[in-house]
Parts: C-alpha cells; structure tokens; sequence
C-alpha cells in the first residue's frame, strides 16, 4: 500500500492505496464521488470520464497513484459555488439525460470540448462525445444541450 495525495474538485485527500487501484475505484469507493460511475471496466463506455488536467480521461483505466499531482475534476466538480455549469442545466432543459448512466461522462466529454473550442461545429460535438455511450437518447437532446450551451457562452 501507498499512501497519495489527490486533488479532486479543488479539495486535497490523503488516501492509501494498493498500486494496482484504478483512479475510479478510489474515486468512488475510497472518496465517495459516486457521480464518477462504474460501467464497463474496459474504457468503452465513457461513463467513469473525468477531467485530468482539463483532459478527458477513462478513469477505470488510469491508475489512482498516475493522478498525484495533477487536477482532477469529476462531473459534480463542474458546478462552482453551488450553482451548476451551464452544460448541466442545457441537459436538464433539453432532457438529455434520462437515465443518468452516460450523464457524467458526456458532461465531462463536452466540458473538454468547450474548454479547448468554445465554438464548435455539430461534428465537432459528435466526435467528441463518441467516447460516451448513450442507451436512452439516441445522442440529439445531448448533442443539442452541448450545442445550446456553446452559443449561450458565446453571447
């Protein structure tokens, strides 16, 4: 076991952790950030996404002592002063998530996007968030939310 420091939505935590934890397991289990889900283990799904240094990353598959040192932002850490981004009230408004399981990750995805291309194309978008797996919306309420969100920070 080892012992790590990790700063997750601007807050630092010690934790002890066996070198082979995944960040999502320490995430969740050890920290309690439970709106990093667990999905498929594999880095297929998306829905496990945070942001690593204002990068998207699978965190099932990153180790938790590879995130020491470096800023991780998990989908509840997106909101600041307990008011939520405006991407997670563009996906309340337009309904894009229904049954949460690829909420976070999409968030995350388009929260990456917006930071590096606070305008992009519809494409844009779509690649994007193809790391995700959606299995209620079909993709065009999330698309539009991200869509909408973009060109109200763009007034």
């Amino acid at each position: 076991m080892i012992n790590i420091t990790l700063d997750v939505n601007n807050e630092r935590y010690q934790v002890e952790v066996a070198a082979y934890h995944t960040l999502r397991d320490v995430l969740r289990d050890k920290l309690g950030f439970t709106d990093v889900k667990n999905g498929c283990s594999e880095g297929e799904c998306g829905s496990c996404a945070v942001l690593v240094d204002g990068k998207p990353v699978t965190s099932c598959l990153m180790l938790a002592a590879q995130a020491q040192g470096k800023k991780i932002t998990t989908p509840r850490g997106i909101a600041t002063d307990g008011k939520l981004h405006p991407l997670q009230e563009k996906f309340i408004e337009y309904g894009a998530s229904q049954c949460g399981y690829c909420t976070p990750g999409m968030l995350i995805s388009a929260k990456a996007l917006l930071d590096r291309n606070p305008n992009p194309t519809e494409e844009e978008v779509r690649v994007a968030i193809s790391g995700n797996i959606c299995r209620c919306t079909g993709y065009q309420q999330i698309v539009e939310a991200i869509m909408a969100t973009a060109a109200g920070m763009n007034k």
